[in-house]
């Protein structure tokens, strides 16, 4: 396809959705503070504990893991017995960690340790290898070959037990279990993200098309997952499941039909439950993710911008070597780890988590992408830092206190990730504390001089860039108002010729203007609205003359329910506060980038599926695309395709295309009729493993018959 073609709209987002999801995520993973003063006690306060409680779960999770990730499995063997005893009863996972054990011992290579793994070997090992499963005795046969073999000797029979990959494995699994014994599964937003950018990547490859934004979820989603948590053996002769249900978990998670069938005995037929163990296995890098919601957060209004903190600039973190074998995103965890062992909640966290555009240098993931507001400075050639933007901002602030605006004292303090070290003390200090090492450095090479001068630098940039972030953020409080005539009167005494680019706001704005003046009986200057702003705005635009037409009626109805309050003001407020922000030199978040074009994929994909998703209630994928269609909708949609013109390269343009042509639902309308039938479906898909959309074309090429379509396969 020609690279000048346009790409195709984005689907609508309801950001007010996304904004809730966000702040829950926040607040469940403690990355914010709120000063709003405590509650009295209600009805909620049930919930916040469990909330509470689900995150020292999961940062239980968090310790067991890394002790295991680093080989101290008598300090993660201690965890477990104190927090989730029951878990141990289980004898295949004690065997393992006795197992691992043994070989880590014999790792440390010192004739004490040695002593001591012979001594869990006779203890430990040999007993629960009578009992763990059938083929455990022959691994505990198997595992001692490494007295003999040394841990350097790649060709020996024991290589894979001496591997470190084990201990990433074994660390997987627990968490897998633990998760699903402790119900601490991941905040909700963090599962929705993993489903909706695996379906995401799945599209993108089955229709051979490129994503436009891979650099992002390459980075975000990461290719590894945790091992499954086996069903025990009393499990293994549950009745049969439905069909639909094992279909349905297969392809959402990208499972064998045996694997889907194993995740269901293991949660007991739940199908909802399965799924999130699946998804919660599925590794994020959870530095990247904060960085997202920090982001987002900052430019949402949800939370302070705050000030930078230059002498972060001058930070490195320099981990433990990593072994050769070792992913990246566990060399950086281990990293990570080590200051957190060193320093215990380290002030450090903050510096990593700075708005867009402070140039601050992330310590926990170094090769992290600056980003600054401004971009290339001149395309932007009103991403000034004189103090126009300050008299500016204080003006249109001054004027929304004025009208009672107090937003800003609702946002909340940004606190980062502090994972509290001193919830299992004794367990640390005597486990890998000791081993683990990070140094923080300050840059020694610069003068006093210097890095006054840098520190004042970066106060100024950043007081120029909470001026442009404030007054976005106010002209975007006055459009989710429904502040129309006010927000135009702000935006034309900042941008005089801000509407000429962007035209089509103007209009949903003077519509907005207009209806309010037909609510309030005022038909003359409606009209003059309509005359002087409407009309001529159509008249440049012919697909406004819709929407124009539609508007008038209101005359007719100036009563009805789309009239006044029930306009969506939200989705108007955030496609004019995108546009004002790349005027101000403000990038869109890049999480905004990232849902936008997963829930077009998502949209896609179940289209070509002729099925609904079963999962997207669960994670709240409903509401994100529950965008109200009435009256501001239609232009609205090809405001924000404007946005994002701007802001992509050719290439995307070029592969949102071709998602939107390879994806397209009218090449699969088709065969609707002709497969209609559920059973035949699922019986095509079960005996040739196939995705339901094939299925489904195979079934229309043989009027529906699954039998006819079984035995030309296998003829």
């Amino acid at each position: 396809m020609d690279s000048s073609s346009p790409s195709p709209s984005p689907s609508p987002v309801n950001w007010e959705a996304l904004d809730a999801l966000v702040i829950e995520f926040a607040k469940s993973e403690n990355l914010i503070e709120d000063s709003s003063p405590p509650a009295s006690p209600s009805p909620s306060s049930s919930s916040c504990s469990s909330s509470s409680s689900s995150y020292h779960h999961r940062l239980l999770i968090l310790q067991v893991r890394r002790l295991l990730q680093f080989g101290d499995i008598d300090s993660a063997i201690d965890l477990l017995r104190l927090h989730a005893p029951s878990v141990l009863d289980d004898q295949r996972l004690l065997f393992r960690l006795q197992k691992q054990k043994f070989i880590e011992l014999l790792r440390k290579g010192t004739e004490k340790d040695r002593n001591s793994a012979i001594n869990c070997l006779r203890t430990a090992l040999a007993p629960t290898a009578l009992d763990a499963y059938p083929e455990a005795y022959e691994e505990f046969k198997h595992v001692l070959l490494a007295f003999i073999y040394d841990k350097d000797d790649q060709t020996s029979p024991v290589v894979n037990e001496w591997s470190e990959r084990r201990l990433f494995e074994l660390a997987g699994l627990m968490t897998s279990v633990l998760r699903a014994h402790l119900h601490a599964y991941d905040p909700l937003f963090s599962m929705t993200l993993r489903y909706l950018i695996s379906i995401h990547k799945g599209f993108c490859f089955r229709q051979g098309i490129s994503s436009p934004i891979s650099d992002l979820t390459e980075r975000l989603l990461l290719e590894e997952r945790d091992l499954p948590a086996a069903p025990q053996e009393g499990l293994f002769e549950a009745p049969p499941f439905d069909e639909v249900d094992i279909q349905a978990l297969a392809h959402a998670v990208e499972l064998t039909r045996q694997g889907a069938v194993d995740s269901l005995k293991f949660a007991k037929g739940d199908l909802f439950q399965a799924f999130q163990n699946e998804v919660c296995r599925m590794r994020l890098d959870v530095t990247m993710l904060d960085e997202l919601i920090h982001e987002y957060c900052v430019y949402r209004g949800i939370v302070d911008a705050g000030p930078s903190n230059p002498s972060s600039r001058g930070m490195q973190l320099v981990p433990e070597p990593s072994e050769s074998n070792q992913t990246e995103s566990e060399s950086t965890l281990s990293a990570d780890f080590s200051l957190e062992v060193r320093s215990g909640s380290s002030k450090l966290a903050d510096t990593d988590m700075d708005s867009p555009g402070t140039g601050a240098v992330s310590v926990q993931n170094p090769d992290a992408e600056e980003r600054y507001p401004c971009g290339t400075m001149s395309s932007y050639d009103d991403c000034s830092t004189s103090g126009i933007y300050r008299h500016k901002a204080s003006k249109i602030m001054q004027r929304n206190k004025s009208r009672g605006n107090t937003e800003r004292n609702k946002r909340k303090r940004w606190r980062g990730r502090h994972e509290v070290q001193d919830s299992f003390p004794n367990v640390l200090n005597r486990g890998c504390k000791q081993e683990l090492k990070a140094i923080t450095l300050v840059d020694a090479n610069m003068s006093e001089e210097q890095q006054v001068s840098e520190i004042s630098s970066a106060v100024d940039a950043s007081g120029n860039k909470e001026d442009r972030y404030e007054i976005m953020l106010a002209i975007k409080e006055l459009a989710s108002k429904g502040m129309a005539a006010e927000v135009v009167e702000e935006i034309n005494d900042m941008h005089s010729n801000f509407f000429t680019q962007n035209h089509v706001l103007l209009f949903q704005l003077k519509r907005i203007e207009f209806l309010k003046l037909v609510k309030s009986g005022d038909h003359s200057r409606a009209l003059k609205v309509a005359c002087s702003h409407l009309g001529p705005l159509a008249t440049r635009d012919p697909t406004l003359l819709k929407p124009l037409k539609e508007t008038l009626l209101a005359f007719l109805t100036p009563n009805e329910t789309f009239v006044g309050e029930s306009l969506p003001f939200h989705a108007l407020a955030t496609s004019l506060q995108v546009a004002i922000g790349r005027r101000l030199g403000i990038e869109e978040p890049q999480l905004m980038k990232i849902m936008r074009t997963t829930l077009h994929t998502h949209n896609e994909w179940f289209k070509l599926q002729m099925c609904k998703d079963r999962f997207e209630g669960l994670l709240k994928i409903d509401r994100l695309k529950e965008v109200d269609s009435s009256l501001l909708a239609d232009a609205l949609s090809k405001s924000s395709a404007d946005v994002c013109n701007h802001s992509s390269s050719q290439g995307t343009a070029t592969s949102s295309s071709r998602m939107q042509e390879d994806g397209s639902p009218a090449q699969v309308s088709s065969t609707g009729d002709v497969a209609s039938d559920e059973t035949a479906i699922l019986k095509v898909m079960e005996f040739l493993a196939l995705p339901r959309a094939d299925a489904i074309h195979l079934l229309a090429q043989y009027n529906g018959n699954a039998e006819t379509v079984i035995q030309q396969i296998f003829a």
